[in-house]
């Protein structure tokens, strides 16, 4: 698998204590979450759910035909956004 990280994505890591295995992890064999078509983008884009032991983690990807995983983004989502299945968003009032 060959994954590029962009820069966000690797200062979130950073800053959060995320690893490099974390996102392998999510992107083998996490849940995807949510999938866009983007027009004007190059490439869809998955959001994947992965546990890196007791904490969720959620990495968005797009993903090159060719076989490349764009890792964009690397966070852990929280309860005010998200439903504790970390799955479901939480609807905006």
């Amino acid at each position: 698998m060959r994954i590029i990280y962009r820069l966000h994505a690797r200062q979130q890591m950073a800053e959060r204590g995320f690893s490099p295995d974390d996102v392998r992890g999510a992107l083998a064999v996490g849940k995807a979450i949510e999938e866009r078509h983007h027009e004007g983008r190059p490439y869809p884009t998955r959001l994947m759910l992965w546990w890196s032991g007791e904490r969720p983690l959620h990495v968005l990807v797009a993903d090159d035909p060719s076989g490349i995983h764009y890792v964009i983004t690397v966070y852990e989502p929280t309860l005010d956004r998200w439903q504790p299945d970390f799955s479901t968003r939480r609807e905006r009032p």
